[in-house]
């Protein structure tokens, strides 16, 4: 399993679209991508949600104080303050595609 990094989404969007026939220079999808992650983290930011259908939804909840513990002096405890988190669901079409790497995965794994 790789990992795939922006750059790497860029070029693959860029070789896709230049496949289909539509000439875009790779700048112009680099803009595009970060665009986009920075409209999604801006919203994020006002606490609105993002939705993209097929692909999932992004929405801001509350994680609430509680105490934890230092490892390395279990004794001690620490306030973790309350904050603000990014939780994400997948579309359907995600969860699809996704369900059928199962099997990879425990490969991987084993």
């Amino acid at each position: 399993m790789a990992t795939i990094t922006k750059r790497e989404l860029v070029l693959s969007i860029t070789d896709k679209l230049g496949i289909n026939g539509t000439v875009i220079r790779q700048q112009d999808v680099q803009l595009i991508v970060q665009t986009l992650i920075e409209e999604i983290t801006n919203s994020l930011a006002q606490g609105n949600n993002v939705v993209m259908r097929n692909f999932g939804a992004f929405d801001v909840r509350e994680m609430k104080a509680k105490i934890g513990r230092n490892p390395k002096n279990p004794a001690k405890n620490v306030p973790i303050p309350a904050r603000a988190v990014v939780k994400f669901k997948p579309g359907k079409e995600m969860k699809e595609k996704v369900a059928t790497i199962l099997q990879v995965i425990r490969e991987r794994d084993k």
